[in-house]
């Protein structure tokens, strides 16, 4: 008991030291116990519950260290190695063999994967971005995840901007010979020849000015199933005799067989991926067959690997290429000490003119070919190193800049081969691409160059000789050859520019292109541009090559697959994937039942879905050569061209001309069908899609359409909308020609079928169809006997409606060869 006069002691406080063992020895009696307890608790198992355990073993990295070695075990060489220990070796991470291949930039070729499928030198920007497909050999971008509704935000891009695609996927092919059996070879397979062109315009593709477009066929066959659309050019004659004063070699295998007249020559025919091996064929059997004739040698070889192609797109597409390109200037010197030629300043001025031509867009003509040798669009421009130190007097910063635009000068000039250095300025020609162009400067040492450069500007060292040292070593350039195509620009159409490259160029130029603004786009984008542009799409417009069926089968099981994802009760009615082309014919034999036939073919047996059987005329001698071979005495078609008058206006406004008939119905069904590319304009309303079906109307019909009181709507009854087409057990698609009086009267013949659908967003959207010739002639005829003179055109009224629709739209079709003499420019 404390006492009362006694102070309260106070609390002690706890020691700064706890000593564990001191501590565990003054509590052993009190541990032991506690121990027991819990043992006895837990039955002698101190183990931790399965489903209460967590990842607690993140500190080992005795995991790490163990695929460190057997990554050492791999790169070791030991010639005595097991069985057992080089399976061992290929236990590598999929990450670290993918990252090696795929950021290694060879001179040529192109990365497999495991399947064999080709990968693009864009191939990892893609991947990151974009939906990959496995299309024709490649993994090819499709277009940005989604379901592809960006259509409006593309056009104004289209409109405003610069768009680009990755096109090296198509692949040139390289003829070599004289120049008289090159021409014999083109003219045997392309539609239309080179020969066909004017005197201007054929010179200017000898001498390498402009590029042709044409039709590929197979040798002796122009009206047979096209195999792709081409783009050919010829290599300058000036460059050939470069390289044979140079190497002193021959390019060809028989040179003594070449005559005089005939000049040794070169050119390049790109073709499409989907159609490469059968192009590349058709090529070699044409040259072998001319080769037969005349005893000459011709090469024909694949250029697969070597060169890249990259299409610029947009209205600030030349702006864009301004501000990229910097083409050298040490080239024009090399080039003419190398040609050796008495006319050296008219050289000269031949170079200077190539360099100045991309100030003006508009000295450059449609199809031009410029070839240039460029900077490393890496380095820096002159723009980019004009920064204002804070305080720096303006004297200095002029003195500065100047000084610093001389070494920039003499620094681009010590990269330029030498004037005496065959070897380097052999490379500069992308014509021998095929003798290996140097890669370019490794990503590394041009920013560890821009930061020495940074670093000399703010004078902070002087180790740029070193590291300009460093960097000219190895097997790398810094000059790059390029051929600009402009693709000739029609009226309404889009501006387009091609980029024509060695291929270990591609990621170099695609990074600085996507950095300065130009928007990347698939394959979706640019089927969407070609239909805003008018401009046909392969292989979607191009029914009559094997690289359309295959791609539309792909297409239907990829839409069958979609559909069975969708339960039975909201699954979309199936439709014809490709559509039944063949089903046109029997709108003949109901034009042959009107002038008392016998019944028609087609209500006893409906049409049978067969592949595309007709061709399609693609340029206006074509079309003139089927009316002749027609019979007709005059048909309601006017293909434009070049030294005769249209006489559509003549017809139009007669009156008396039309009172004859124009067709002659007894020779349809011994000529084959000849189909027309029409653009379809919606009269008033619709929305026309992809595989939608183009029919001809009643001249009732279009009365109705055209008056603004009556808006009745003309439509099959739904219950007859799935058997329009019905498919067979072989999955062919057959016409159904109904028998009941109610859905004969909505019933309206098939013409064609559309291609390529509107674009949504589009302020005028276009469709693209494939339509018979002479059924569309039976349409004009007929509108314009109906209809009065002031209130004639020159479109024709047809009848469009979606495979899953029941309502026709009344659409304006215009023919593509009535407005140019040919139709052989693709996107």
């Amino acid at each position: 008991m404390v006492n009362e006069g006694s102070k309260p002691q106070a609390p002690v406080a706890p020691p700064h030291k706890l000593v564990v063992l001191k501590f565990a020895e003054s509590r052993a009696s009190e541990l032991e116990s506690l121990h027991s307890v819990v043992s006895n608790r837990l039955n002698n198992d101190f183990r931790c519950q399965r489903n209460k355990r967590r990842r607690t073993t993140g500190h080992d990295d005795r995991v790490g260290r163990n695929k460190f070695r057997k990554k050492r075990r791999v790169g070791e060489e030991d010639v005595t190695k097991s069985d057992s220990s080089k399976k061992d070796e290929k236990k590598v991470s999929r990450r670290l063999r993918r990252r090696i291949e795929l950021s290694d930039n060879p001179e040529s070729g192109f990365c497999t994967s495991g399947d064999g499928t080709k990968r693009l030198r864009t191939h990892v920007w893609h991947a990151k971005r974009f939906k990959m497909i496995k299309l024709w050999g490649f993994h090819i971008p499709l277009g940005l995840h989604g379901r592809g509704r960006g259509s409006r935000a593309l056009l104004k891009k289209l409109k405003c901007g610069a768009l680009v695609h990755d096109m090296s996927y198509c692949t040139a092919v390289q003829l070599e010979g004289p120049e008289d059996m090159l021409l014999s070879v083109l003219s045997s397979v392309l539609v239309p020849s080179p020969s066909t062109n004017s005197e201007d315009r054929l010179h200017n593709m000898l001498s390498g000015d402009i590029f042709g477009s044409a039709m590929l066929h197979h040798a002796g066959k122009p009206f047979s199933p096209t195999i792709a659309p081409v783009t050919y050019m010829w290599r300058p004659l000036t460059r050939i005799a470069v390289n044979r004063e140079v190497h002193n070699v021959s390019l060809c295998d028989e040179q003594q067989n070449i005559d005089n007249d005939a000049p040794f020559r070169q050119l390049w025919v790109w073709i499409h991926s989907a159609a490469f091996k059968e192009g590349s064929d058709a090529l070699r059997s044409a040259c072998e067959s001319q080769m037969d004739v005349t005893g000459h040698s011709l090469k024909c070889t694949s250029r697969e690997g070597q060169l890249g192609n990259l299409e610029l797109i947009g209205s600030s597409a030349f702006q864009l290429l301004r501000k990229i390109l910097q083409p050298a200037r040490c080239i024009s010197e090399s080039s003419w000490h190398l040609k050796k030629c008495s006319a050296d300043e008219d050289e000269d001025e031949e170079e200077s003119k190539k360099t100045s031509i991309l100030k003006n867009e508009d000295q450059i003509s449609a199809s031009a070919i410029i070839s240039l040798t460029v900077n490393d669009p890496r380095t820096l421009s002159r723009n980019d190193i004009e920064i204002v130190p804070e305080g720096k007097p303006p004297g200095l910063l002029h003195k500065s800049k100047e000084q610093t635009m001389s070494e920039r000068d003499a620094e681009s000039l010590s990269f330029c081969p030498s004037l005496e250095d065959h070897s380097v300025a052999e490379r500069i020609d992308l014509w021998d691409a095929s003798r290996g162009i140097c890669p370019p400067v490794e990503e590394s040492v041009i920013c560890m160059e821009k930061h020495h450069r940074r670093k000399e500007f703010i004078r902070l060292g002087g180790t740029h000789l070193g590291i300009q040292n460093a960097s000219t070593e190895g097997n790398s350039f810094r000059l790059c050859p390029i051929l600009l195509l402009k693709n000739e620009n029609l009226e309404g159409s889009v501006i387009r520019w091609s980029i024509i490259l060695p291929l270990s160029w591609v990621k170099v130029l695609w990074i600085t292109l996507v950095s300065n603004g130009a928007h990347a786009i698939g394959l979706r984008e640019k089927h969407q541009i070609a239909c805003e542009a008018g401009l046909p799409y392969f292989p979607l417009d191009f029914p009559d090559c094997n690289a359309y069926s295959h791609f539309m089968a792909m297409e239907a099981v990829a839409s069958d697959q979609k559909a069975e994802l969708c339960p039975p009760s909201t699954r979309p009615p199936k439709v014809p994937i490709p559509p039944p082309w063949d089903c046109v014919r029997f709108t003949f034999d109901k034009e042959s039942s009107k002038a008392g036939n016998s019944q028609s073919r087609g209500e006893e047996d409906g049409g049978h879905g067969v592949p595309f059987k007709g061709f399609v005329a693609r340029t206006s001698s074509m079309l003139i050569d089927f009316l002749d071979k027609l019979g007709a005495k005059r048909l309601l078609l006017f293909p434009k061209r070049l030294d005769q008058k249209n006489c559509m206006y003549k017809f139009m406004k007669d009156k008396e001309i039309l009172k004859q008939d124009a067709v002659n119905s007894e020779a349809n069904s011994c000529v084959k069908q000849c189909f027309l590319r029409v653009l379809l304009l919606a009269h008033k309303e619709g929305v026309f899609e992809q595989g939608a079906v183009v029919c001809a109307p009643h001249i009732t019909d279009v009365l109705t359409f055209r008056s603004k009181i009556n808006n009745r709507e003309l439509q099959i009854p739904q219950y007859s909308l799935q058997s329009y087409f019905l498919q067979k057990q072989s999955g062919e698609w057959d016409l159904q020609v109904p028998k009941d009086p109610a859905v004969q009267e909505s019933y309206r013949w098939p013409i064609g079928f559309i291609t390529t659908g509107f674009v949504r967003g589009s302020k005028k959207p276009v469709a693209g169809a494939l339509c018979e010739a002479t059924l569309l002639s039976r349409l004009r005829e007929e509108q314009w006997k109906a209809l009065p003179v002031r209130q004639r055109k020159k479109e024709i009224y047809v009848l469009v409606r979606n495979l899953r629709s029941t309502a026709y739209r009344l659409a304006l079709a215009t023919i593509v060869l009535e407005r140019q003499e040919e139709d052989v420019k693709f996107m």
